[in-house]
């Protein structure tokens, strides 16, 4: 996962300080210090080779510092992936385990009813009575 926009700025900010400070530094001890030509032509590639070297070195730093952060970011990525998966799985079983048990009831009541109505219904018929306007709930029905 990427920096922040004000962690970057402030890490540009911070990074063109120390060149700029580095280079006025090299500079201001250049001017500074009398000395023939050809020292002074050395004396500034010196210079110039240390801060390209310093610079290097803190680039590889922060190269190194971001892959253990972003490292570090896909791991934790990856487990909390795989937590979300576990707790998906077994929030899936559960809800099976729930409209089972819910089936289940409904076809107990189910049968239930059918069986109050039948008791009835038996009896009318055995009696032969019909009774004007009454609904015998058909067994077919149920």
């Amino acid at each position: 996962m990427g920096s922040t926009e004000p962690e970057k700025d402030e890490f540009s900010t911070f990074m063109k300080g120390l060149f700029l400070g580095g280079f006025l530094g090299a500079l201001a001890g250049i001017l500074f210090a009398p000395k023939a030509g050809k020292e002074l032509r050395d004396e500034i590639k010196g210079k110039g080779d240390e801060a390209f070297g310093e610079a290097k070195r803190i680039y590889a730093e922060s190269r190194t510092k971001a892959k253990d952060v972003l490292d570090e970011a896909k791991r934790r990525a990856d487990q909390l992936r795989r937590e979300a998966d576990l707790r998906l799985t077994e929030a899936r079983r559960k809800v099976s385990e729930i409209l089972a048990g819910a089936e289940e009831e409904a076809r107990k009541v189910m049968e239930s009813e059918k069986t109050s109505w039948e008791e009835p219904r038996q009896e009318l018929k055995s009696q032969g009575e019909e009774t004007p306007g009454a609904v015998i709930p058909d067994k077919a029905k149920g």
